[in-house]
C-alpha cells in the first residue's frame, strides 16, 4: 500500500513538471540600454499572459517566462543560459543584446544540446539581425523573428532609389559586429540603388560609451554630408540626435528601429532638426492596420505602456503554435514544427522559413515628423512628432538567398 502511494506521489509529481513550460528572457535590464530590454520583457510578457489566460498550449499546459539580464555582455549572457538551463527553461528569447551577444547564447545553447541530448534548448531571437545567424553561421536551434540586416537595408535602399536629393552620404555606426554590418550593406545596398550616391566618409564609435556625439558630428559636417547611415539605437541613437541638434545639424537618417525604440521621437521634437527614416513590420499610427490598433490598445489597457514592437510579442506566439502543431514540448519536435510555419499574424501572414529559420514579415519605411493631420495624425510621446509611412515592401519582396547549410539532428 506504501509503496502504491509513493509510487502515486511520483506520477503526480511528474504530471505537475509537465504543467508548465518554461521559457527564459535573456535581454539588458540594467545599464545604458535598460529601457530598451525592459520594453521587450513587457511586449513578451504580455504575449505569455495572454496565450495562458487562453489556456496555454496542449490545452492546459502553461507558459512560465524566467527574467535575466543580460547586462550587454556576451559572458553574463551565457552565465544567464546556464542559470536558465538549470532552472528548466527550455526556449530562450532574446536579441535585444546585441548580434554579438545572441552569436554567443546561440553557440552555447548549440554546444549544451549536442552534450545534454534530450535536454535541448531552443533560441528565439526578436531583435538581433546579423545575416550571418540565418547564413553561414546558421543554427537549427536558432529562429529570427525580424528582418536581418540586408532585407532592412534593402527596403531603404528602394526608398533612397526615388528620393534624388539624397547625393552625400556618411556612414556612422557603433563598433560592433551589427555596426560594421549596417555600414557595409548601406554601402552595397544603397550603392546599386542610386550608383550617383557619393559616400563621403565612414566611422565607428564604441557602444553605449559615447557621452557626446558633437566630435563625430564635426567630421561629417566637413565630409558635407547630407545624409548619414547609422545603425545607433537606444541611448547611441538619442544622444546622436542631441548633438546634431545642438550644433544645428539638418541631416538625414537612415535607420533599422529607432522609433520603437523609448526616447527617439522625444530626441527628434527636440533637435526639431534633421529627417530620421527607419524600418520595422509596423510603425504606430499606420493607416489601416485594424489588428495591430486592437493589440496595440489593449496592450496599452493592460501595462499603461505604449505598444511598438509587433515581432516580439509573435515570438511566444510562434512558439506556442509550434507547440500545439508538434503536440509536444519537446524541443526539437517544436524546432521542426516551427519550420515553414504560417501565422497569421497581426501584420499580416508571416511564415518562418523553414531552410535556414528566417521569418519572412513585412517592413515599413516611415519617417518619424511633425503631425501634420494628412500624413502624420498623432503625435508620440508627448510630442507632436509622428510616423508617416513612406513606403512599405512584404517579407517575399525583401527576401534574401542564403548560405546556410544547416545540420539537423
Amino acid at each position: 500500500m506504501k509503496a502504491l502511494f509513493t509510487a502515486a506521489l511520483l506520477c503526480a509529481g511528474s504530471a505537475f513538471a509537465q504543467d508548465t513550460f518554461k521559457i527564459a528572457y535573456i535581454d539588458p535590464l540594467s545599464g545604458p540600454f535598460a529601457n530598451v530590454g525592459e520594453l521587450m520583457l513587457t511586449h513578451t510578457q504580455y504575449a505569455v499572459e495572454d496565450i495562458n489566460a487562453k489556456g496555454g498550449v496542449l490545452k492546459g499546459t502553461k507558459l512560465q517566462l524566467l527574467q535575466f539580464d543580460s547586462k550587454l555582455s556576451a559572458q553574463e549572457s551565457q552565465s544567464a543560459l546556464q542559470a536558465a538551463i538549470d532552472q528548466g527553461a527550455r526556449a530562450i528569447v532574446t536579441g535585444g543584446s546585441g548580434s554579438s551577444v545572441v552569436t554567443a547564447l546561440v553557440q552555447a545553447a548549440a554546444r549544451h544540446n549536442q552534450r545534454n541530448p534530450g535536454k535541448e534548448i531552443l533560441v528565439l531571437n526578436h531583435s538581433s539581425i546579423d545575416p550571418e545567424l540565418t547564413g553561414k553561421a546558421c543554427n537549427f536551434w536558432h529562429f529570427q523573428f525580424e528582418a536581418n540586416t540586408a532585407m532592412k537595408m534593402k527596403a531603404i535602399a528602394n526608398y533612397v532609389k526615388k528620393q534624388p536629393d539624397i547625393k552625400k552620404v556618411y556612414l556612422l555606426n557603433q563598433d560592433y559586429a551589427h555596426g560594421k554590418q549596417w555600414a557595409h550593406y548601406g554601402r552595397e545596398l544603397v550603392g546599386l540603388a542610386r550608383p550617383d550616391v557619393q559616400f563621403v566618409g565612414e566611422a565607428l564609435h564604441p557602444i553605449g560609451r559615447v557621452k557626446d556625439f558633437a566630435p563625430y558630428l564635426a567630421k561629417v559636417k566637413s565630409s558635407e554630408a547630407d545624409s548619414l547611415i547609422t545603425g545607433n539605437w537606444g541611448q547611441d541613437m538619442v544622444l546622436l540626435l542631441k548633438a546634431a541638434g545642438d550644433a544645428g545639424y539638418n541631416l538625414r537618417y537612415f535607420n533599422h528601429s529607432a522609433g520603437s525604440i523609448p526616447g527617439t521621437v522625444l530626441a527628434v521634437s527636440q533637435a526639431k532638426l534633421g529627417q530620421l527614416t527607419w524600418v520595422a513590420e509596423w510603425h504606430p499610427g499606420q493607416a489601416e492596420t485594424p489588428k495591430v490598433d486592437a493589440l496595440a490598445k489593449a496592450y496599452k489597457a493592460r501595462t499603461g505602456k505604449d505598444f511598438l514592437a509587433p515581432r516580439i510579442e509573435m515570438t511566444p506566439r510562434f512558439l506556442a503554435a509550434a507547440i500545439n502543431k508538434a503536440q509536444s514540448t519537446d524541443p526539437v519536435k517544436i524546432a521542426r514544427a516551427l519550420e515553414d510555419l504560417t501565422l497569421d499574424s497581426v501584420v499580416g501572414p508571416v511564415r518562418m522559413r523553414g531552410e535556414d529559420h528566417q521569418l519572412l514579415l513585412p517592413q515599413v519605411v516611415n519617417t518619424i515628423a511633425p503631425v501634420d493631420g494628412k500624413l502624420v495624425k498623432t503625435g508620440w510621446e508627448g510630442t507632436n512628432y509622428g510616423f508617416r509611412t513612406d513606403a512599405a515592401y512584404t517579407g517575399n519582396e525583401l527576401a534574401q538567398g542564403t548560405e546556410c547549410k544547416m545540420a539537423r539532428p
